[in-house]
C-alpha cells in the first residue's frame, strides 16, 4: 500500500526530531564520559584545571567553564564529533584575555603568599621565593592565577610579582643570576650595605648586572637595583654546576633549618609547613620536587616495604597518615626526612623543624608517629618525571 505524501513528510520529519533529540541518558552518558577523563587526566585540581560543565539547551549540548588542558578538552569534543550531537564549545582556554600577552611573571617579593581564591582572606595554599619563574592564566581585580614550577595553582596579589610577556621572560630566565645560599638575610640599596631593600631567603635568585669585590649587584624583576653580600650567594651557573646532591648536603640544609617556625603552606626560611620543608631542602640540593606531601609519596623509588625502618639510607622521605582500611584509601599527612645513624632519627616540620627518632629507647622517640607510619621514597639516584633535575634545566636553557 502507497503511503500518502503528507504521511511520509511527518514520518520523515518525527524521524529528524528524534534523531536530533538529545534524551536525558544521552545527556548522562557524555556528562559520565566527560567526568572520567577528568578523573584519568587531570586527577589532581592542585596541579590542573578542568572545570568543564554540560548542559542541554534547545537539543544542542552547551560547553562551558575553563581549562588550561586542551588536549584534555579535545577529547570530549571529538567524542561529541564523532556521536553527531549538536554542541556549543564555550570553554575558556586558560591563559585567558584578561592577561592579554603577560603569560608570564617572576616573584618580587622575598616570598610571595600564593591563596585559594583571589582574596587576602582566602586560605594560604603554599609559596613561592624570589625569583620564582611562573606561568599567569587569568587576572581577577588585583589578584593573577598562576602556576608555579611544581605546577602547584593559585592567587597570588598583584604585589607579590612581575608580570612579564615572551620576550620579556625569556629575557629574565636566560640572564646571569645569583642564587642567596644563606638561611636569610638582606638585600641592601648601597654597597656600603648601610640601607636596606630588602629581606632574602634561603634559595631566591635575582638578576646579575655587576660584580663587586664584596658584593654582586643586582637587579629584581620589577627592576629595582640593589647590592648582595658575596659570603650569603653564589653565581647560580656555578651553583649548579658545582653542586653534587648527596645525602650529606640534604642533611646539612636540613638542620640549618631547625628551629624555624611551622606555618601552613610556608615554603621559605621564614616559614615552613611539613612538605615546604622537604621541598626547599631538595631545592638546594637541585631539584623541584612536588609540592605537597600527598603528591609526594607518588614520586621516587618506594623503600621499606615492610615498614619496619630496614634499608632507608640518609635523605629518604617518610611518610605518616591514615592507614588504609576496606572501607578508605590512605591518606598522606606529613612527611619527613630520615637521617638514620644509630639514634634512628628523622628530621621534619611539626610546630617547627626539629628532630626525632623511631628508637623507642630514645629521648626523641615519637610513638604517634611510628603508628602512623605509611613507608618511604627515594629521591636520590633515582630518574622520575615528577623530580624535576636542576642540572638539566640549566643545560637546556644554554641551548
Amino acid at each position: 500500500m502507497k503511503i500518502p505524501s503528507t504521511i511520509a513528510a511527518f514520518i520523515l520529519v518525527v524521524i529528524i526530531f528524534i534523531s536530533c533529540t538529545i534524551s536525558n541518558n544521552s545527556l548522562i552518558n557524555i556528562s559520565n564520559f566527560n567526568d572520567s577523563i577528568r578523573q584519568k587526566h587531570v586527577p589532581d585540581k592542585r596541579v590542573a584545571i578542568y572545570e568543564v560543565a554540560i548542559e542541554n539547551a534547545n537539543n544542542t549540548l552547551i560547553l562551558s567553564g575553563e581549562t588550561n588542558q586542551p588536549s584534555v578538552l579535545n577529547i570530549l569534543l571529538k567524542k561529541l564529533s564523532n556521536e553527531t550531537i549538536d554542541f556549543k564549545n564555550e570553554v575558556t582556554i586558560l591563559p585567558n584575555s584578561s592577561v592579554g600577552n603577560l603569560k608570564f611573571g617572576v616573584i618580587n617579593n622575598s616570598v610571595a603568599n600564593i591563596r585559594s581564591n583571589s582574596k587576602h582572606s582566602a586560605e594560604l595554599v603554599t609559596q613561592s621565593i624570589l625569583g620564582t619563574e611562573l606561568n599567569v592564566l587569568k587576572a581577577e581585580g588585583d589578584f593573577y592565577l598562576i602556576q608555579t614550577p611544581d605546577s602547584y595553582i593559585g592567587w597570588v596579589d598583584h604585589g607579590g610579582l612581575t608580570l612579564m610577556d615572551e620576550q620579556e621572560y625569556s629575557n629574565w630566565k636566560t640572564a646571569k643570576k645569583i642564587i642567596f645560599t644563606n638561611t636569610v638575610g638582606t638585600i641592601f640599596q648601597d654597597k656600603d650595605f648601610s640601607i636596606v631593600l630588602s629581606d632574602v631567603v634561603l634559595g631566591a635568585q635575582l638578576k646579575v648586572l655587576d660584580e663587586l669585590q664584596n658584593s654582586y649587584k643586582v637587579e629584581f624583576p620589577d627592576k629595582r637595583v640593589g647590592f648582595v653580600e658575596k659570603d650569603a650567594s653564589k653565581m647560580y651557573v656555578d651553583w649548579i654546576q658545582a653542586l653534587e646532591p648527596s645525602a650529606e648536603l640534604i642533611e646539612n640544609y636540613a638542620r640549618s633549618l631547625l628551629g624555624t617556625p611551622y606555618l601552613w603552606g610556608g615554603t621559605s626560611s621564614k616559614g615552613l609547613d611539613c612538605s615546604g620543608f622537604v621541598k626547599t631542602i631538595y631545592l638546594m640540593n637541585g631539584f623541584v620536587i612536588p609540592r605537597d606531601a600527598s603528591q609526594q609519596i607518588l614520586a621516587g623509588k618506594t623503600v621499606d616495604e615492610n615498614l619496619k625502618f630496614e634499608g632507608l639510607k640518609k635523605g629518604d622521605l617518610m611518610f605518616f597518615g591514615t592507614k588504609a582500611t576496606a572501607t578508605k584509601k590512605q591518606r598522606v599527612t606529613h612527611v619527613g626526612i630520615w637521617l638514620g645513624n644509630d639514634k634512628m632519627e628523622f628530621i621534619h616540620e611539626s610546630q617547627r623543624v626539629k628532630l626525632n627518632s623511631m628508637n623507642r629507647t630514645s629521648e626523641n622517640y615519637e610513638q604517634s608517629l611510628e603508628e602512623r607510619y605509611l613507608g618511604s621514597k627515594r629521591y636520590l639516584g633515582v630518574q622520575d618525571s615528577l623530580i624535576i633535575d636542576l642540572k638539566l634545566v640549566n643545560e637546556s636553557i644554554k641551548l
